[in-house]
This record gives C-alpha cells, structure tokens and sequence, in this order.
C-alpha cells in the first residue's frame, strides 16, 4: 500500500512538473510569435505609408498638369477671341468705307440722272422745234406724215409677203415628193386582226372535284412537286371544275397546264410521274416554239433566220403585251411595214423582217438592264442581221438615233397595230375613271356648261355658255385643255378638243 501511494505521488508530481514546463514554453513561443506580429505590422504600416505618400504625389503631379492645362486653353481663347475680334473691328471698318462709297456713288448718280434730265429736257426743246420747221417745209402735219409713212410700210410688207409665198411655194414643188412620204409614214393605218388577250393566270378544267384531292396529294406533296418542276402556283380553292395556274410566264403555265391534262389523264399522280411528265411536256413545247417560229417566217417570206432568232419568235406566242399577243402583233407589224415600203418604193422584204423582229427584246432570256428596243437590236446584230435592220429594230423607240427609212417605218407601224381600237385590252374600272377624270379636268374651267367623252376618249366635246366665252376665247379654251391634258393624264394615241359655243333662240307659238 505505501508503494501505490509513492506511485500516486510521483505521477502527480510528474504531472505538475509536466504542466509547469508546457506552460512556460507555451509563454515563451507566445511572446516571441507576438514580438514578430509586431514587428511585421510595422513594416507593413511603414509600407502602407510609403504608397499614399506615392499616390498623393501622383495625384498632385495629374492635378498640377490639368491645371497647367486648363490655363493653356484659357489662354488659346483668349487668343481666339482677341483675333476674332480684331477680325470684327476690321470687317466694320471696311463695312463703313463701303457705306461711305456707296453713299458716294448715289450721290453721283443722282447728280447724272439730274443733268440727264436736264439734257432731255433741252432735247425734246429741239425735237419740237425741228418738227415745226419740217411741218412747216413740208406743208403736212406729223399725223399725216405718219399716216403716209404706214401705208407706204404696208405695200412694202405685201410685196414681201408675195415674194416669200412664192419662195415658199417653190421650196414645196421642190420638196414635194419627201413630205408626202412623211405624210403617208404618220398617217397609214391598215390591217386589222383578231387579237388573243393573256391573262397572268390559265384555268385548267376537270371534270368532277374528286380530282382535286388527287391532285393535291398526301399532305400536299403532289401540288409540292408541281410546282417546284413548273415554276407556277397551282391554287386549288372551292372553283367547282376548275384548277387555277398562277405565274407571270405564260410558258411555264402552258407547260404546267399541259402536265395536268396528261397526269389527270393518265390517272397515276405521284412526284416521280409529275417530273416524268413535265419533263416531257417541256421537250414538247419548245419543240412547239421552234416550228411555230419557222411557220411564221415562211407565212411572212422571212428567210435566212439565224435558228435562234426562230426560237425567240416562236417564243412571241406565249408572250402578251398590254392585254396583245406579241406574235400577233410582230406579224401585223410586219405586214404593215411591207404595205407602207411598197408604196414609198422601198424594200418591202426588209421592211416584213424588221417589222416582224422590233420586239425581239421583249423575250430575250437574258435580262439586261436596257430598253426591250436597244435589246433586241443587240441580239440581231449577235445573230448576223444586217445594220439596217438592227438599227430600225434598235430605234422603233427613239432610244438610238435613226439612221434609215426602215427605222420610222417600224415606229409608225408599232403604234399603228399598238393603238388601233381593241388591240390592247384596259381595264374597265381605268377605263370608266379616264373618261371621267377627261370630263372634270373640262368642267373644271370657267363658262363650261357640259363636257362629253367620245370616240371611247378619243375625242372630248366641251360645250360653253355664249354669254360667258366670246369666239376668240374659245380657241384659247380648246389650247389650254389640250395642254393641260397632256401634262396630267396618260391615255393611248392622241385626244381631240372641240370647244362649241352656239347661240339658241327658242320661242313657242302657242
């Protein structure tokens, strides 16, 4: 027992001394971590010091610097404003020597214009003096001296008159024959056709509706692969037995028209067969414009054609022009253009084949940026046609100078078959509103009673009231519609202006 109690002792003797010995070392490492603590604060406050001293030295440096700055450009405005305004003084003083010498210069001319006066006074002193002497020389006062002196100046002028009507008469025997071919080239209107109208649209027609879900396809996808293959828009609406081919190129709706009328046909609808079949049909009618392009020039004795000249021809069968099949109307061109250089002596051959190619740029495949007139004598000239021709075809309106009688020709024979009654097609609605913009542009002068539209506006009858317009006003009246309409509308050939003023008495016998 007294051993365990020694043991107890030691160990807690041990312990105590263990404990004592931690804590001073614990004191010890304490003090010393605290000492370098200490010691690297002060480094880092002298550091911190160190950088606002820095800073604030930059700072001041930037502040020294925008204020040096500042009184630099102080100081260039000042400069600025100390030239400008020696600029203004001197522009002043130059302002008030001008003010002086102007005031000057008036003085002056009013000192002229005073002794002009002055002279003309003394002048018309003279001029009066001497016209009494020459009445009294003369025995005749200044009225009859002038009175003498006009009739005299009026037998001169008759005789001068006479002589210039007979100059005048002469140079017209003498040029006789050449006016009239320029008479007979602006005023010939021959032939007259029947004429196709083309519409931007074609109608394809079936013979019940159940042909219109079959044309359509699952999901659409027949109607998908017909238009992708023809380039049109087929619109399939509520139309019984109709489908509608839309597009602005007619051969691409006779081609899409003609693939429905063998697919519907045929029965079997599906993408592969349409491709089949538009391919074909496509084959076939440009087989089609090439033999209607040779038919035409054997019917019109137009030979030695480049091929491609053909083709373009027979291309003019698709194509319309306001409402007018250009094929029809290159082969009444034509005609006409033989007719009138048969009867002025020219070529009549020359005159049908340029007649009939003065459109050819209206289908030309390769669009430029030129006029449809200027086109198409490039590609004749590409394809071997003489320079009459081209020139004709390139100048039948204006853009290129005329260096040949064919050339007027043509322009005379295209406005003839272009403006002829019912060649081209107007649409009612523009028509209806021309006539009636014609009558109030009429009505709209003073003293006009009542207008009328005729001749399907080729000729507007105004009646005014006698009591208000007197004859001569009437002429002037009649000019100044004329003038006004062409100025302000736009109409096809040319309008004629009849004013009619008439005095009525009417009384009853009763």
């Amino acid at each position: 027992m007294p051993i365990a109690i020694l043991i107890s002792l030691v160990a807690v003797g041990g312990l105590a001394v263990g404990s004592i010995g931690c804590f001073l070392i614990f004191r010890y490492t304490a003090s010393g971590l605290l000492r370098k603590a200490e010691e690297e604060a002060e480094v880092i406050k002298k550091n911190k010091i160190v950088e606002a001293k820095e800073k604030f030295i930059a700072l001041k440096l930037e502040h020294d610097n925008m204020i040096r700055a500042d009184e630099q450009r102080k100081q260039q405005r000042e400069q600025q404003l100390n030239q400008r305004q020696n600029e203004l003084n001197q522009r002043q003083s130059e302002l008030q020597r001008g003010q002086n010498e102007l005031a000057q210069r008036t003085q002056q001319i009013e000192n002229q214009q005073k002794a002009i006066e002055f002279r003309q006074q003394e002048v018309d002193k003279l001029h009066h003096q001497a016209q009494q002497q020459l009445e009294s020389l003369s025995g005749m006062s200044a009225e009859e001296a002038k009175k003498q002196l006009i009739e005299a100046l009026k037998d001169e002028a008759k005789t001068n008159a006479m002589a210039y009507i007979n100059e005048t008469m002469d140079d017209a025997r003498l040029t006789a024959n050449k006016e009239a071919k320029k008479i007979i080239i602006q005023t010939i209107q021959r032939v007259a056709s029947e004429t196709t109208a083309e519409n931007a649209v074609s109608v394809f027609h079936i013979d019940n509706d159940e042909v219109k879900g079959r044309v359509i396809g699952r999901e659409g996808r027949n109607i998908r692969a017909l238009e992708a293959a023809t380039g049109v828009e087929i619109v399939v609406d509520d139309t019984p037995e109709a489908i509608t081919i839309s597009g602005y190129d007619p051969i691409r709706r006779e081609i899409a028209r003609l693939s429905l009328h063998q697919l519907v046909q045929d029965g079997r609808i599906h993408p592969a067969r349409i491709e089949e079949v538009v391919t074909k049909v496509t084959k076939q009618v440009e087989d089609e414009i090439i033999e209607t392009g040779k038919r035409t020039a054997i019917d019109l004795g137009v030979h030695g054609l480049h091929p491609e000249l053909i083709r373009l021809v027979g291309k003019m069968k698709y194509r319309s022009s306001y409402g007018q099949n250009l094929l029809q109307h290159a082969r009444e061109t034509a005609n006409l253009c033989a007719v009138m250089a048969a009867e002025l002596g020219l070529n009549p051959k020359k005159a049908r084949r340029a007649g009939l190619l003065h459109d050819i740029g209206k289908v030309a495949e390769n669009e430029e940026e030129l006029p449809h007139a200027e086109l198409g004598g490039k590609i004749c000239e590409k394809y071997g046609e003489k320079p009459d021709i081209c020139n004709a075809v390139a100048a039948h309106h204006d853009e290129c100078e005329m260096q040949t009688l064919l050339a007027p020709i043509v322009q005379a024979c295209d406005a003839i078959s272009g403006a002829r009654p019912g060649a081209r097609r107007e649409i009612v609605e523009t028509y209806v509103k021309r006539l009636n913009d014609l009558e109030n542009l009429a009505m709209s002068y003073p003293g006009v009673i009542k207008t009328y539209a005729l001749q399907a506006g080729r000729e507007l009858r105004v009646i005014v009231g006698a009591d208000k317009i007197s004859d001569k006003d009437t002429e002037i009246l009649s000019f100044d519609i004329a003038k006004r309409i062409q100025d302000e509308m736009t109409y096809p050939g040319q309008i004629k202006i009849t004013v009619i003023r008439e005095v009525r008495a009417v009384n009853y016998a009763k």
